[in-house]
């Protein structure tokens, strides 16, 4: 996978995520301990985040990590 899939695909997933718990950025952003712009940058692809921001995110919508960011099993990344 190279950068740009994994920040379309935790773009996607978060903003999947955030939907089904009806929070807005900002309720998110307060959640997360992070600033409402991160939330919005991430979600636009316009910031590649740190692992810690997304564990934080997945602990504010209280989901597993990987739900917001699936890596693809050790087959499909050989190919």
């Amino acid at each position: 996978m190279n950068r740009d899939e994994v920040l379309e695909i935790l773009s996607q997933n978060l903003r999947v995520e955030r939907a089904r718990k009806k929070y807005s950025q900002d309720q998110l952003a307060e959640k997360a301990n992070i600033v409402q712009e991160t939330v919005y940058r991430i979600e636009n692809k316009k910031m590649n985040p740190t692992i810690l921001i997304v564990a934080n995110l997945a602990l504010a919508l209280d989901i597993k990590l990987d739900s917001l960011l699936p890596l693809p099993n050790k087959t499909e990344a050989d190919n």
